[in-house]
């Protein structure tokens, strides 16, 4: 089965071998060489033969270590390449935020609404950014009704609630304060919505350098034409490349003639590809897809398990001295991938203590886990904790992870079983929305991983 659209299919033959038939698309690779974009003669830009929209691909082979196209960093929108960078610059204190995006959200609102702007070309590319189909335009009963139990409502509803709050505190004074360059009226919450979720789908970060990513906040997001053109895939064959005067995407391995080329947008689960780009892949092409069990899910689980009312007590105690040791939190996930858990360090830890006679657990509390810490080692606890070394856990530990698992399973509206027989039934399978493929695909690949790690924990091996 085909990997789902990042944005959804356009019947339009259009390319950059032929881009006269797209006048948008042959204006966006004039701009390109003015801004001295450069482009290998082995690609080109193309709506056939992707799996989304604009897509790239080979027109012969690329070997291994090519550079497919060289972006020069100043045709790199940020905030200080806009028309209002100065504006910007002397309002900077105030639009700090959360997120951190703020900034450039101005400067998308200013170039997107202005037909002069040196970044027309380029951002006419997209007509209207509620085609992207991302989750938050959604109506919410739909979004609630296909992604029960999948965590992308409840992340989405996050959203639009920052992106209100932000709009309402930060956005909207500034655009009242500059008039010259803003218009309330134009510039709307609707807008800016709209650019959020393109900011999410498009926009790429450059990573900090290893020896600054304890000191430095993240680097602010930025558009990087040419390269959000590119499809996304796990299995990709080319990465882009964060250079001092230039961004280069280069392949990773051979890309044969007519292949398209795909670049990563990073190890996403599908969740996290349909709640930040809209789409996902189709189980199982996702290597980097998993499952996640609440923190707050295990916690209730060991309440339910115990008998008497002091048992209760101490796993509230157990419970209060985890999060005061910031092994676990109210908003936090313990993450189970293809081979087993991601988050080996707190899941150990949890069931550990979680599992503790009360003797062992006064005495950890007492030295407040530091002793019982150094003692665990980091590639044991990933063992342990893997889908070999599952099986081998103590059956007080095997029976609350899966405890645990089967609570979460229930946040689904349904079993596995329908969404196993709707995936085989090609029939059934076609008559679906588009949107009720993305989420199909989203829940069965969780809820498969779920599965799996259950019939874990009920078996036992020496």
């Amino acid at each position: 089965m085909a990997t789902d659209a990042k944005r959804s299919k356009q019947d339009n033959g259009a390319s950059a071998q032929n881009p006269g038939e797209d006048k948008t698309l042959q204006s966006f690779l004039s701009w390109c060489k003015e801004v001295r974009l450069e482009l290998s003669e082995k690609v080109y830009v193309s709506r056939e033969g992707t799996v989304a929209d604009y897509g790239m691909l080979a027109r012969e082979e690329i070997e291994e270590g090519e550079v497919i196209f060289s972006i020069p960093r100043a045709a790199l929108l940020n905030q200080s390449r806009t028309a209002i960078h100065s504006i910007l610059e002397k309002e900077e204190e105030s639009l700090k935020s959360q997120s951190g995006w703020v900034p450039l959200l101005l400067a998308l609102m200013f170039e997107y609404t202005n037909s002069k702007s040196h970044w027309s070309p380029y951002l006419s590319l997209w007509t209207d950014f509620r085609a992207l189909d991302h989750p938050m335009f959604w109506p919410k009963e739909e979004r609630e009704r296909l992604l029960q139990g999948t965590g992308v409502p409840e992340a989405v509803e996050n959203d639009l609630a920052n992106i209100l709050k932000e709009y309402n505190d930060i956005i909207l004074p500034f655009i009242q304060s500059h008039r010259e360059v803003l218009d309330p009226q134009k510039h709307t919450l609707e807008l800016y919505q709209s650019l959020v979720a393109f900011v999410m789908a498009y926009s790429f970060q450059e990573p900090l350098e290893e020896d600054e990513e304890d000191e430095k906040e993240p680097n602010p997001p930025m558009m990087v034409p040419m390269a959000d053109i590119l499809n996304h895939v796990a299995n990709h064959n080319a990465n882009l490349e964060f250079r001092t005067d230039s961004l280069k995407m280069v392949s990773v391995k051979r890309i044969k003639k007519g292949e398209e080329v795909f670049n990563t947008y990073g190890e996403l689960a599908n969740w996290q590809l349909l709640h930040m780009y809209g789409f996902v892949e189709s189980y199982p092409s996702n290597t980097n897809d998993s499952a996640d069990i609440q923190m707050t899910t295990v916690y209730k689980a060991a309440l339910q398990a115990a008998r008497t009312e002091s048992e209760r007590s101490l796993v509230v105690e157990k419970w209060d001295l985890l999060c005061q040791l910031d092994i676990v939190g109210e908003e936090g996930a313990f993450v189970f991938g293809q081979s087993g858990s991601l988050t080996d360090e707190e899941l150990y830890t949890s069931l550990k203590v979680l599992c503790m006679p009360v003797e062992q657990f006064k005495e950890f509390k007492e030295n407040e886990g530091w002793e019982e810490a150094e003692e665990d080692d980091e590639d044991e606890m990933a063992a342990a904790l893997s889908n070999d070394g599952i099986p081998k856990l103590s059956l007080p530990w095997r029976r609350l992870l899966g405890d645990s698992v089967a609570l979460t399973l229930q946040d689904y509206a349904d079993e596995l079983q329908p969404d196993k027989e709707l995936l085989g039934d090609r029939q059934a399978y076609g008559r679906l929305s588009s949107r009720e493929r993305l989420a199909l695909q989203l829940r069965y690949g969780q809820k498969v991983t779920l599965h799996q790690l259950l019939e874990l924990t009920r078996c036992h091996s020496i």
